[in-house]
């Protein structure tokens, strides 16, 4: 398992090796961002709640109170639409 973990990241290293530096720039961020999906700072950073516009907010209200009336589309049948199936 070991020896052939070490055959891998030889042969990443290889085609690490290999790539221009713009290629290489893109496949450094990729994995970085596979080694660790989340920034910290990301993470860290505060809510910001954006302004809903009025018109926004009446749309909003009028879906809730469809909703709530059970006027919804049924998840199953969004799937049928859309030829999937659960």
């Amino acid at each position: 398992m070991e020896a052939n973990l070490n055959r891998e990241r030889q042969e990443a290293h290889a085609f690490l090796d290999m790539l221009p530096p713009a290629k290489l720039a893109a496949v450094r961020s990729l994995l970085e961002a596979m080694a660790e999906p989340l920034e910290p700072s990301l993470a860290l950073a505060p809510v910001e709640e954006e302004a809903i516009a009025p018109e926004t907010a009446a749309a909003l209200d009028h879906a809730r109170a469809s909703l709530a009336r059970g006027e919804g589309i049924p998840h199953e049948a969004v799937l049928r639409e859309f030829g999937l199936s659960q």
